[in-house]
């Protein structure tokens, strides 16, 4: 099953690591990346741009409407994503507790829909 593991967080909460700290951090992901890939359970993952640079858009009554920024005014924001594969619903957790991100983030973990093997749980 496939599970999507989306990170939420806010500048303050890594903004104490040096820059130093930061390059580990960053690295520290990239590890795990690897990892993943190498038991077969990463499917996709990525950081994403400062909020600040989204661009929503809306359709209304056949009318596009874009606006500069994040979609809501907000403390966390969407930081990136982990897209994994896994046999359960525990599974899933522990992978979304190995991302690095969860020791100062929060990560929300959510079943792809569509995506079932077995009679597990839905989260």
């Amino acid at each position: 099953m496939r599970y999507l593991c989306i990170i939420y967080g806010t500048d303050a909460e890594t903004a104490h690591l040096s820059p130093r700290e930061m390059d580990h951090y960053v690295n520290e992901h990239l590890d795990y990346d690897h990892a993943l890939q190498a038991r077969g359970k990463l499917v996709a993952s990525e950081a994403l741009q400062p909020a600040e640079t989204a661009t929503v858009v809306r359709m209304r009554r056949d009318k596009l409407s874009v606006t500069d920024g994040p979609f809501a005014e907000t403390s966390e924001y969407l930081g990136g994503f982990y897209l994994v594969e896994a046999d359960s619903d525990e599974e899933a957790l522990e992978l979304a507790a190995g991302i690095p991100s969860a020791r100062f983030s929060s990560v929300e973990v959510r079943r792809v829909k569509g995506s079932t093997r077995g009679a597990e749980r839905t989260p």
